[in-house]
């Protein structure tokens, strides 16, 4: 990417959120460019939902910074939030609504004029337009994340936040999937994804954090953690088939305790 010298759409500057005497996250800090697809990798508990909570202005930090396309979201909240588009984990969209409606709906609320023809372009573009009729809760749950992804992008946003967007699809959902969020990037937009699947991140994220114990504890390429870290004693450790993967790496520096 050549985009590293331009202002970030996202940055995030020593960012930290308590919930009581708990600290979940700890000066957390990084930023995502146009063009770019970052990762946010962490096991259970790390602060991955309570950094993308801050960023989505759900959750108030208790301090640091977040800028989304130039405007500080404790500053100026519209600004940020009309630059950035959310595809949650779960869909609450409602079930008895057609998917035309539904994009017709969330148009609306954006204020983006679709005429017939446009609703049309969007159905084909999520390969949907034979099911344009169907009431969303009919839906399988790879095409209730299709919707889910158009209605995020339907205002065509500088920064998309995705969280886990994949989870509990088929082989061939995900990979759909990950065409379409490539897709985005290829419209010079910046995707900030959390996800459980290594896979997943390797495949699609052109940088990754891993965030454990509330702070960020690597960054960088997935191919570059793997080479960095290839060598370590605790990555060797895990190692199952021979050949060092990010997630090694992912286990290596986090540990293998599970997570509740």
């Amino acid at each position: 990417m050549n985009n590293q010298q331009q202002a970030p759409i996202l940055e995030v500057d020593q960012l930290n959120v308590r919930y009581g005497s708990f600290q979940a996250v700890k000066d957390v800090s990084f930023s995502v460019h146009s063009g770019e697809i970052f990762g946010l990798l962490g096991p259970n508990g790390a602060g991955k939902t309570s950094t993308l909570s801050s960023i989505e202005g759900l959750l108030k930090p208790l301090s640091g910074n977040i800028t989304v396309a130039g405007f500080n979201t404790q500053e100026k909240p519209l600004h940020a939030h009309a630059n950035m588009g959310v595809q949650l984990q779960a869909t609450s969209f409602q079930p008895e609504l057609t998917i035309a409606e539904i994009i017709r709906l969330f148009a609306g609320i954006y204020g983006v004029d679709l005429n017939n023809e446009t609703v049309k372009e969007k159905l084909v573009e999520i390969n949907l337009l034979d099911a344009a009729g169907k009431k969303f809760g009919e839906l399988s749950g790879g095409q209730q994340q299709r919707v889910s992804l158009v209605i995020s992008t339907i205002h065509d946003p500088q920064l998309v936040l995705l969280d886990e967007p994949t989870s509990g699809l088929d082989p061939q959902s995900r990979r759909q999937l990950w065409e379409r969020i490539e897709g985005i990037r290829g419209k010079g937009n910046a995707v900030l994804l959390t996800t459980h699947s290594m896979e997943e991140a390797e495949a699609v994220c052109d940088r990754i954090a891993i965030i454990d114990h509330g702070r960020i504890i690597a960054i960088n390429t997935p191919q570059a953690l793997i080479d960095l870290h290839r060598n370590d004693p605790e990555v060797l450790s895990v190692v199952r088939k021979g050949k060092v993967t990010l997630e090694d790496v992912f286990i290596g520096l986090t540990g293998r305790a599970v997570r509740s």
